[in-house]
């Protein structure tokens, strides 16, 4: 796991050079509530808009999450908490006033940017 790269990964890159194709212009891997600890992937301010790139495995894909076999038990338990823990942030992020959009890997970067510039674009 501590081989994994956790920010600036290929999806995250792609999905940015996209927005930026776009014309939008972004923060990225900032904390925007106060008390959250919660690091958000891609952060428009003004808009209070939160992208947040997903991991096909680690955030259980209903399409393409995968099981491991061995060491089961602590897999399965580690993916479902990693998704408790999203839709914990979806639901905070939510009640302070901020839009959440959640891209998966496996997602075309330019459809995923397309998806993201129009809720920015409503928030503006």
């Amino acid at each position: 796991m501590s081989r994994q790269r956790a920010r600036d990964t290929g999806v995250e890159v792609a999905l940015r050079k996209a927005l930026h194709a776009l014309g939008l212009r972004y923060r990225v891997h900032r904390k925007p509530l106060p008390g959250v600890r919660r690091e958000v992937d891609v952060v428009f301010g003004r808009a209070r808009v939160a992208v947040f790139v997903d991991g096909c495995f680690w955030h259980g894909c209903p399409e393409h999450a995968t099981w491991p076999r061995n060491n089961a038990e602590f897999w399965r338990a580690k993916i479902e908490a990693n998704r408790t823990r999203d839709r914990d942030t979806d639901r905070r992020f939510a009640e302070s006033g901020w839009a959440v959009v959640r891209v998966w890997e496996h997602e075309d970067p330019a459809v995923a940017a397309e998806r993201v510039r129009e809720v920015v674009a409503r928030r503006r």
